[in-house]
């Protein structure tokens, strides 16, 4: 996330009063290049935004608000799906979902943003 944040200029993440907000998440590598292949485009994604929360000290499981942001939202949204349930606790969370034209760059399909809360010592 450092090279991100120094071409970039803005933070994966920032806490106040606890709560983590998270800008949102691509698929692309450690060097920014954007991967091609949807699933596994989707599923760089999910792990950029898990190591984004693991740095706030959070899991996927403190998450409380998500939305995600889709490029050819009917054609992807099976796969996008499928990759979400193997890696995202179900039913934890609201999810919004947006059909947008584009993102930042060429070729990507989705971004990932949450908010998510601590949840250290909960019963």
């Amino acid at each position: 996330m450092e090279a991100l944040a120094e071409k970039a200029g803005y933070a994966p993440a920032v806490m106040v009063n606890g709560i983590v907000y998270c800008a949102g998440q691509v698929g692309r590598t450690s060097d920014l290049a954007v991967i091609e292949d949807p699933e596994q485009q989707f599923m760089a994604a999910w792990e950029n935004l898990r190591i984004v929360l693991a740095e706030a000290g959070c899991t996927f499981d403190d998450v409380v608000d998500m939305t995600t942001y889709h490029v050819n939202m009917r054609e992807h949204m099976g796969v996008f799906r499928t990759v979400k349930d193997s890696l995202f606790p179900r039913k934890t969370c609201p999810w919004t979902c947006i059909g947008v034209s584009e993102l930042a760059r060429p070729g990507l399909l989705v971004e990932i943003k949450c908010t998510a809360v601590p949840r250290t010592g909960a019963v």
